[in-house]
């Protein structure tokens, strides 16, 4: 499988399985895109790409393939995963499984995927068309003289399986209740009354079997009407048959259920644990303050200005552009382009961007944020020459109050996020082994970007391992 090392990286709180769940190690050769292990827990680029490439990985970019961008992408998003996984470990170990919330909710997906399966391969299921369909619809809409190619058959078949599968939806539940005895107790449904209503009060009858109102309270009590009621509570109806009915089926036994369910109990579990953790973390005002100062730097965002700025090889010369300037004989853009000894200012005509307080050399640092906005200062010198200077917009500085509100909630936060990284470091060490193929990882990577493989078995900086754990 090529070099195994231990993961030194940053465990990442805070992280999700988006959809995509790890697989468990199993006897016999590994998967050959596998680049993680977390106890018997098996990551694969294939399964970081789809992650990278899933709409709902919110904060994150998606970089071309084949670029330096997406390789870092991947490393952040392994990290997460490793921490991810380490929290599932820790929740199996803990018995988290035996909370009730979870077991309900695993109930509840269960039926909502049996449904959708059944509803998928029975009631709608595969819509063929054959050779006479088509030549009716040929002879019916087309002109006698018109060519008949592949795509326009395809197209008419399109059209047909459309129309078959209106038909079939349309009378999705009469099919399915056929032969079922279904009653619906409307005014156990009406607004009135509702808050004294009990949870065991009956508001419809499936084949004799009851459905109460602690069963659709959540889902119906949107609706203000009986009438909207009604109609929410025969979408559940359908919903439990075909639930009943994809079990009677033995769909619990097709791959796509088996597949969904253990992805939704892996991240549910993670979900659940990392609140749970997350719960028991209550940090005193005093030692959130200790945390504010020793991550101040990490915490207060500096003032920053949008600078525009001409850059200049002598005061004198600087002196008579900025003449020329406030004479409006020529404006900022002009002056970049055509005197600038910056090699961009063509380009950008000047515009630098936004720059932080105390990033710049001292003397134009103490000029740019000194000045007012649409105001052109200097010229001053920097070891780059000599620069006019004009602030386009200002920003000021964000947290540099630990007692102000919204500081407060983004230390605590931070705080959280640190004991957590602290949990999920200590379960690395102590519980359970993570190791990362790092040649595996190598190869695929330097495969994109059309490199040669690596003669030094060096990991990229972001997996080098440090000390040995």
């Amino acid at each position: 499988m090529g070099k195994q090392t231990r993961w030194c990286g940053a465990a990442l709180a805070g992280c999700l399985v988006l959809g995509v769940a790890p697989v468990a190690l199993a006897t016999g050769d590994l998967p050959a895109d596998a680049i993680a292990k977390v106890g018997d827990q098996i990551i694969t680029m294939g399964q970081i790409d789809t992650m990278i490439n899933s709409s709902s990985m919110v904060g994150m970019t998606m970089p071309a393939i084949g670029t330096p961008e997406r390789n870092r992408t991947r490393l952040t998003i392994l990290d997460r995963v490793i921490s991810a996984n380490l929290i599932y470990l820790d929740a199996l170990r803990q018995k988290v499984g035996d909370n009730p919330v979870f077991r309900h909710d695993v109930e509840r997906f269960a039926d909502s995927v049996l449904g959708d399966l059944y509803r998928e391969k029975y009631l709608i299921g595969d819509i063929p068309i054959t050779d006479e369909e088509v030549q009716q619809y040929r002879d019916r809409y087309l002109a006698k003289d018109a060519e008949f190619t592949a795509d326009v058959r395809l197209a008419i078949e399109a059209r047909i399986r459309k129309d078959k599968f209106k038909e079939r939806v349309a009378t999705l539940r009469e099919r399915l209740r056929e032969g079922v005895k279904v009653s619906i107790i409307k005014e156990a449904l009406a607004p009135e009354g509702e808050k004294d209503r009990k949870t065991d009060t009956v508001v419809a009858k499936i084949d004799g079997q009851p459905m109460t109102w602690g069963e659709v309270r959540d889902a119906v009590m949107i609706a203000d009407r009986t009438e909207k009621r009604v109609e929410l509570v025969d979408d559940l109806i359908d919903a439990r048959l075909e639930a009943t009915k994809g079990r009677a089926a033995g769909l619990e036994k097709d791959p796509a259920y088996q597949r969904r369910m253990n992805e939704f109990q892996k991240v549910r579990l993670i979900n659940l644990h990392r609140a749970a953790l997350t719960g028991k973390i209550n940090p005193t005002p005093e030692e959130l303050r200790a945390y504010y100062e020793e991550n101040r730097s990490r915490i207060v965002v500096p003032a920053s200005r949008k600078v525009q700025m001409v850059v200049l090889p002598s005061r004198e010369e600087a002196e008579e552009v900025k003449k020329k300037i406030d004479a409006g004989k020529i404006t900022i853009f002009e002056a970049a382009r055509n005197y600038s000894i910056d090699p961009n200012a063509k380009r950008t005509l000047g515009e630098i961007g936004w720059v932080s307080e105390g990033t710049g050399f001292p003397e134009l640092d103490k000029l740019t944020f000194s000045l007012e906005p649409e105001t052109l200062g200097g010229p001053v010198e920097s070891a780059a020459g000599w620069h006019l200077v004009k602030v386009l917009d200002t920003r000021d500085a964000a947290h540099t109050d630990p007692d102000e509100a919204n500081t407060r909630r983004l230390v605590r936060r931070m705080y959280v996020h640190h004991k957590l990284d602290e949990y999920t470091t200590k379960l690395r060490k102590e519980s359970f082994p993570v190791e990362v193929f790092q040649d595996t990882l190598q190869k695929i990577m330097q495969a994109e970007v059309g490199q040669p493989e690596a003669a030094t078995s060096d990991a990229p900086p972001e997996t080098k391992p440090a000390t040995k754990e």
